[in-house]
């Protein structure tokens, strides 16, 4: 079974940075999607980034330019490199996988889930 376990979250002030990880075990790592989405209380969930097997990277476009996903197959690690923060950005990120080769930016295409870091930027 796949475990995913997030770490990074904290609190930090707009225009500062955090480096959320993700650490998975069991399954093949490197052929599967990885994701990240986030939550907000009285909000749906909401796509943030995705990197396929192949490193090819997919950004919201409310982080764009701002927020750099990468993948280390031999530590079997995600990462989530998060610049420029906004106080908008505030929410439970949530790592995720996908056993497919593509990106995606729907929660119901993902297959197993972490249990979430809490981000908080305050202004």
């Amino acid at each position: 079974q796949v475990r995913l376990v997030e770490s990074g979250g904290g609190l930090v002030q707009a225009g500062d940075s955090l480096r959320l990880s993700c650490a998975a075990s069991g399954g093949t790592f490197s052929r599967y999607t990885m994701g990240w989405f986030r939550q907000t209380p009285g909000k749906e969930r909401e796509f943030v980034s995705a990197i396929s097997r192949n490193s090819f990277p997919y950004y919201a476009d409310s982080v764009k330019g701002r927020f750099i996903i990468s993948r280390d197959n031999t530590k079997n690690t995600v990462t989530l490199q998060m610049n420029s923060l906004k106080p908008e950005d505030t929410a439970v990120y949530c790592c995720a996988l996908r056993e497919a080769f593509l990106n995606s930016r729907l929660p119901h295409d993902y297959d197993y889930w972490g249990q979430g870091t809490q981000v908080t930027v305050s202004s």
